[in-house]
């Protein structure tokens, strides 16, 4: 099993930035592939960003490629997102997940452990 808890999230202008982290912990399990998922209000969860176990491979929506960063730091167990040049549209309720087992994952239904969110809101 693998606890995650979310910070970061709040209120922003369009064009600035907001950095999430998502702490993990686990008696008997460490988180290998994870990600960053978002639901914004009437819509789909959708995938935001994905990173391996060692951080070599990383995987990005089309709409955030270039202005999004997903990090990760092992010793510490934490996942990042570095989100700047933020829009409205990327207003939603943000997610972290994680795998024990694959270290490589973008697939949705992959991710057995979630965190329980954190809102980003970006006023125009």
């Amino acid at each position: 099993q693998v606890q995650l808890v979310e910070s970061g999230g709040g209120l922003v202008q369009a064009g600035g930035s907001l950095r999430l982290s998502c702490a993990a912990s686990g008696r008997t399990s460490s988180p290998k592939a994870m990600g960053w998922f978002r639901q914004a209000p009437g819509k789909e969860r959708e995938l935001v960003a994905a990173i391996s176990w060692k951080g070599s491979m990383t995987n990005y929506a089309d709409s955030v490629k270039g202005r999004f960063t997903i990090s990760r730091d092992n010793a510490k167990n934490t996942l990042y997102l570095q989100m700047n040049s933020l829009k409205p549209e990327d207003t939603a309720v943000y997610y972290c997940a994680a795998n024990t087992q694959y270290t490589w994952t973008i697939r949705q239904n992959e991710y057995p452990f979630w965190g329980q969110g954190t809102q980003v809101t970006v006023s125009s």
